[in-house]
């Protein structure tokens, strides 16, 4: 039976899970996923774990945090003062906004709370710090040309 190696092209079906069971990821609303092995378009554990698979197989795979979003770091969560945010819009939270940093560079960062002095914003990614545990369904193997 044919198995998927790096320059094919696989359709796979999968579920991302945290370590407590979150569902932050999967294919059921928008169906399939097509990748090219030996890409780097998705997570090199993942990657290697669909190499050798045949079709219909399933497979456990776990990406540390580290080798994923990276580390919560708490010096991303910052204060901002109300008066230095667009006055057009009221904060809150789960908003998203723009900050500039130090060196010219911009962070993307999600308001976690509002006080009538300041708002919260954290520029981590949403899924830093956790583990995330994908199953993996092999549906489909395009062979490389």
């Amino acid at each position: 039976m044919q198995t998927a190696k790096n320059g094919d092209t696989v359709v796979i079906d999968f579920v991302v899970r945290t370590a407590d069971g979150r569902i932050v990821g999967s294919t059921e609303q928008e169906g399939p996923q097509t990748v090219t092995l030996g890409e780097s378009q998705i997570f090199p554990q993942v990657e290697s774990a669909l190499n050798g698979m045949e079709v219909g197989s399933e497979q456990e795979v776990t990406v540390a945090s580290d080798d994923a979003f990276g580390p919560r770091r708490e010096e991303l969560v910052i204060q901002i003062p109300r008066a230095n945010l667009p006055q057009e819009t009221e904060p809150q939270p789960g908003m998203g906004l723009s900050a500039q940093q130090p060196d010219g560079s911009t962070i993307d960062m999600i308001i976690t709370q509002v006080s009538d002095a300041d708002v919260t914003a954290d520029g981590n990614h949403p899924l830093a710090g956790e583990d995330l545990h994908f199953g993996l369904t092999l549906v489909e193997i395009k062979p490389a040309a």
